[in-house]
């Protein structure tokens, strides 16, 4: 018996190193790399590029070579594009947990940024939707940067001629995000009180004007000094955090989307009605292992034991739902609340401003100049 015991503490030993081992190799910072040397004669481009994990001083402005799209993509010239919490994430490699897929030490690709809005340059020999000079917004991995390739079956669709370069690429992540939280995940209804606890983020602008497209009754919940940016969404109430916690009030909501995470799950609850929906979008940084993902995982094990629904999400861009975008910003259902723009070169700065946590609405990316387009009457 005595062996038995000996035997099994050697494992959970060897099981404890083995964990102490992966925790050590998965937070290692490894050294930033110099950018490869370009074959002769390649046609180039200006991209942004990150070769090791840190803050968005290792951001780099590089030479590199110009995509080539493959039989079932499309180059596409990018005007726009616009940055996102995931961003940084990336370019810092935190939680710890997803360089299992970003990359161990040090990033496996050094492309970033993910919204875009271009215009198509060429395509390849299948694709059939698209053609040169289209317009076009959606997602694919390096948006900062001059060009970029994107599957004709993924995260692309025609933009409207009467919305803006600007207007479209400031939507995919966050609009889609905040689409998919109200429709998917809250089955909001006509006639339904939500409330948006970060009403004047990026996730959350969106998520108060589509919540109102659906029919619904929208509080929004910000600080004091965006609240006529709020106001100005549409919505129905506007709650100052600084001077009411919404949680400690008497009114209850059918579907609360939380961008924040700055109130416990306990309190959140309270908030709701006895059969309401609670959907985690956002949460705060809770340490480098986990990061944002403690209440997610928390609201998971918490909502098999209560009767209101508590949903984590991980949005999915895709064409449907993108097409569903396109739509509501063509019919001015929908706008893209800007802060701050950005030349390419200025990357960095960028993703240093939206890290801080005060920009309103979205950051954008000036790549290059769009195109004059002129809105066929037909659509507006």
């Amino acid at each position: 018996m005595k062996r038995r015991y000996q035997l099994l503490g050697g494992l959970l030993g060897l099981g404890a190193l083995g964990v102490l081992a992966a925790a050590l190799v998965l937070s290692h910072d490894g050294a930033c790399g110099s950018a490869p040397a370009l074959p002769a004669g390649v046609t180039t481009m200006r991209a942004i590029a990150y070769r090791c994990y840190g803050p968005p001083e290792v951001l780099a402005l590089e030479t590199t070579a110009k995509p080539v799209p493959a039989p079932d993509q499309l180059l596409v010239k990018v005007h726009t594009a616009a940055v996102n919490p995931l961003d940084w994430h990336f370019l810092r490699g935190k939680p710890y947990i997803m360089r299992m897929s970003s990359g161990i030490s040090v990033p496996a690709d050094s492309k970033l940024g993910v919204d875009f809005a271009g215009t198509v340059e060429a395509v390849g020999a299948d694709v059939t939707r698209f053609k040169p000079g289209d317009a076009v917004f959606g997602g694919a991995d390096g948006a900062f940067a001059e060009y970029l390739v994107v599957s004709e079956s993924r995260a692309v669709v025609p933009k409207p001629p009467q919305v803006s370069f600007e207007q479209a690429a400031a939507a995919p992540i966050a609009a889609v995000t905040a689409l998919q939280a109200l429709r998917d995940k809250g089955k909001l209804q006509p006639g339904q009180q939500v409330l948006i606890n970060g009403a004047s983020g990026g996730v959350g602008s969106y998520a108060v004007q589509i919540a109102k497209s659906m029919g619904a009754k929208v509080t929004g919940v910000c600080s004091t000094r965006n609240l006529a940016l709020v106001s100005g969404l549409g919505v129905d109430q506007v709650i100052d955090y600084t001077q009411t916690n919404f949680t400690e009030g008497s009114q209850r909501f059918d579907l609360i989307i939380d961008t924040v995470g700055n109130h416990s799950l306990g309190a959140l609850r309270q908030a709701l009605t006895p059969g309401g929906t609670l959907v985690m979008v956002g949460s705060i940084d809770t340490g480098a292992w986990i990061g944002p993902l403690w209440h997610p995982l928390t609201a998971l094990v918490v909502g098999k034991f209560v009767s209101q629904k508590l949903e984590p999400l991980l949005a999915e861009l895709n064409q449907a739902d993108l097409q569903v975008l396109a739509d509501l910003l063509a019919s001015g259902e929908l706008r893209s609340e800007i802060d701050r723009r950005y030349p390419l070169s200025a990357v960095a700065e960028a993703v240093a401003y939206l890290e801080s946590g005060r920009a309103r609405g979205k950051v954008i990316i000036e790549v290059s100049t769009p195109p004059t387009q002129v809105p066929d009457p037909a659509t507006l």
